[in-house]
């Protein structure tokens, strides 16, 4: 549970000063039919839980749906899932409710985040569903924004990358990534990722959640001013 929840209070007002790792996430990964909203579809959805720094394996949500749209020969070599194996599965719409529960009020966090959160906007709209309200945190703006700090007494920092995908992420991070795509496994990949990025923050003057998010923020340039508290050298 969040801190402070049983006293009533705003889960997410209170969290804003909480140090990141004391912070809940809803780590979460799409698969996709293709890259285009207006067309394509959620094929496949996971998550799984953060808390206290830890990821919680056995706190997990995946389904598998049937699309919305025709799989292509393209997205089946990304991710392995078939026509076959998806023709009697439900529809999106049939399992927001579950994976909404599952996101609770946890900050969400995904690795291009943006591009599966137009795909779920778009099917909890048509489904009739509230929108996702959740603050939310990107790991490829946070990667960049420690990336480009200058090295300290503490040594260098990471090194910056060419090929912002989540296998070169992953790579570079020494955290194991194999085979076909799958939602469930790239938000496993995901959240080892943050774990290492977690562990930096101090370094570079990020002590509250509510600073994280702001660099985090999927919308915000790495050389973009998050704020004049945030240490930007």
């Amino acid at each position: 549970m969040w801190p402070f929840r049983d006293r009533g209070e705003d889960p997410l007002a209170c969290s804003a000063l909480l140090p990141p790792v004391a912070a809940r996430y809803a780590v979460i990964d799409t698969e996709l039919t293709g890259l285009d909203a207006r067309r394509d579809s959620i094929v496949s959805i996971g998550g799984l839980r953060m808390a206290a720094g830890r990821i919680v394996v056995a706190d997990y949500y995946y389904e598998e749906v049937r699309p919305a749209s025709a799989l292509t020969a393209t997205s089946i070599v990304l991710h392995g899932i078939t026509p076959e194996e998806v023709r009697e599965r439900p529809g999106i719409g049939t399992v927001l409710a579950q994976f909404s529960a599952f996101c609770s009020t946890d900050i969400l966090l995904g690795h291009f985040l943006e591009i599966d959160l137009e795909f779920l906007r778009a099917a909890l709209a048509q489904a009739g569903l509230p929108a996702l309200t959740n603050p939310i945190l990107d790991t490829w703006p946070l990667y960049e924004w420690l990336s480009s700090r200058a090295p300290n007494d503490e040594g260098p920092g990471f090194p910056r990358l060419k090929d912002p995908r989540l296998p070169a992420l992953a790579l570079a991070l020494g955290v194991p990534f194999r085979g076909m795509h799958n939602a469930l496994v790239d938000a496993f990949v995901t959240a080892q990722i943050f774990q290492r990025l977690l562990r930096q923050l101090d370094r570079w003057g990020v002590t509250t959640t509510d600073a994280l998010l702001r660099i985090g923020n999927p919308r915000r340039g790495v050389d973009s001013n998050p704020g004049s508290s945030l240490p930007l050298t």
